[in-house]
C-alpha cells in the first residue's frame, strides 16, 4: 500500500464486506481478524463499553441480526487520517438496514424496511484495530416505529443521505497537504463558532467565511436536519445555545481528534462536550443546572472551499440519561399495548 491511510482502509474492507450480506459466521470472522481481542469498544448507550469483537458481536450485532434476519450494512463515507495526536484513524458513516420484524432493544417491530444511521470510527495500529468509537441512530429506530417517546424534533427526520458528489469513499493515496488543510478549515470554523454568545451576536460566528451557502446539517435524530445557515440555527444552534449558554467553556477537560482525507474531515471525543443544561432547558426537558458531557462523531464535506455537508451524531440517549430521564423506561411505559412478537411471514421470500 502507498500509505498507512489505505492500507487501514483495506484493513476494514473485509469487515465492511460482510456486513453488506450480514452472515453471522462471516461477520464473527472478520472481526475477529480486523479488531485486536484487548480492543477497547466504545458503544452508544444502552450498550456501553465493551471488549474486544466477540463482546461486540454478542452484544450489538447478534441481537440487531435476530431483529432485522436481512440485515445490511452500507456505507458512503469511508476515510481516514493521523490526528494531531499522532492517531492514525478510519471514519466509517452509512446505514444499517433491514425488514425490522423482532423487538430490538424493546422497539416493537414494523415489519418493513427500517434504517439506521451510524458513525463508527476506528483507531488503528500495527495494522489492528485497537479503539472503537461508534454512535448509532437508536432514536431513529424508534421513530420509524412510532414509538419514540420524546419531544419532537424541531428539524426535518429523514433517511440521511450520503454525500451529493458521491465521493465519500475516500480512495488512495492520502494527499496530506490537501487532508490537513481541510482539518484547518474546520477547526478555525468551530472556533468562531465558540465565540458566540459570550463574545458577541451571531456576526462573530463569520459563518459565510466557513459554510457554503446551500448547506446541509444532517443532525441526529431527535435534533433532525436543516437547510442553510438559517436551517442550522433555527433548528439546532439556538435552542442548544438557548439551554446549554456555557457551550465552549471545558475545552481543557475534554480531547478532540481531527482528521482530514482530501475533501473530508471528521472529529471524534468520548466525550468531546461538556455543558450544562440551564435556562430554557433542553429538548423539552426542564432546565436541571446539571451539567452533561457528550459523545459527537462528526463528518464534514468541503466543496470550493466552503462547508457543503455535515453528518453529526450525538448519543442523545446517553444525554437523557444524564439528566435522569430513561428513554427505554418511557418507551416501555408508552408501547404497553402493543404486541411485542415476531412478525410471522419469511423475509425476503416470495
Amino acid at each position: 500500500m502507498s500509505d498507512v491511510h489505505t492500507a487501514n482502509k483495506a484493513l476494514i474492507a473485509p469487515l465492511r464486506a460482510a456486513m453488506y450480506d450480514f452472515d453471522a459466521v462471516r461477520v464473527q470472522a472478520a472481526l475477529k481478524g480486523a479488531i485486536a481481542s484487548d480492543a477497547v469498544v466504545h458503544m452508544p448507550h444502552p450498550f456501553g463499553d465493551l471488549t474486544g469483537p466477540q463482546e461486540l458481536y454478542d452484544t450489538c450485532y447478534a441481537p440487531l441480526l435476530k431483529a432485522m434476519p436481512d440485515l445490511e450494512r452500507r456505507d458512503w463515507i469511508v476515510m481516514g487520517g493521523r490526528t494531531e495526536h499522532g492517531g492514525d484513524w478510519i471514519g466509517c458513516g452509512g446505514h444499517y438496514i433491514g425488514t425490522f420484524v423482532a423487538p430490538w432493544l424493546d422497539i416493537p417491530p414494523t415489519g418493513h424496511l427500517t434504517h439506521m444511521r451510524f458513525h463508527e470510527f476506528y483507531r488503528i495500529e500495527d495494522g489492528q484495530i485497537v479503539e472503537i468509537q461508534t454512535l448509532w441512530d437508536i432514536p431513529e429506530v424508534m421513530m420509524q416505529a412510532n414509538a419514540w417517546p420524546m419531544a419532537p424534533s424541531l428539524g426535518l427526520e429523514f433517511c440521511i443521505p450520503g454525500p451529493a458528489t458521491l465521493d465519500g469513499i475516500v480512495p488512495g493515496p492520502w494527499d496530506e497537504a490537501k487532508s490537513q488543510a481541510s482539518c484547518d478549515h474546520i477547526v478555525e470554523m468551530l472556533n468562531h463558532l465558540k465565540k458566540h454568545p459570550s463574545q458577541g451576536g451571531p456576526e462573530v460566528m463569520e459563518m459565510d467565511k466557513f459554510w457554503h451557502p446551500r448547506m446541509n446539517w444532517y443532525g441526529p435524530a431527535g435534533i433532525g436536519t436543516g437547510r442553510g445557515i438559517a436551517g442550522f440555527r433555527n433548528w439546532h444552534q439556538i435552542p442548544f445555545l438557548n439551554g446549554m449558554p456555557d457551550r465552549g467553556k471545558y475545552v481543557d477537560d475534554i480531547t478532540y481528534h481531527f482528521f482530514g482525507d482530501a475533501e473530508y474531515a471528521a472529529v471524534t471525543g468520548w466525550p468531546n462536550m461538556i455543558q450544562t443544561v440551564t435556562h430554557d432547558g433542553w429538548m423539552g426537558i426542564a432546565p436541571s443546572a446539571q451539567r452533561i458531557t457528550m459523545r459527537s462523531l462528526d463528518f464534514w464535506r468541503l466543496e470550493n472551499g466552503l462547508i457543503r455537508e455535515n453528518w453529526v451524531m450525538v448519543d442523545l440517549l446517553d444525554a437523557y440519561r444524564q439528566l435522569g430521564v430513561d428513554v427505554f423506561a418511557r418507551l416501555r411505559e408508552f408501547n404497553k399495548a402493543r404486541v411485542m412478537g415476531e412478525i410471522p411471514f419469511p423475509v425476503g421470500e416470495v
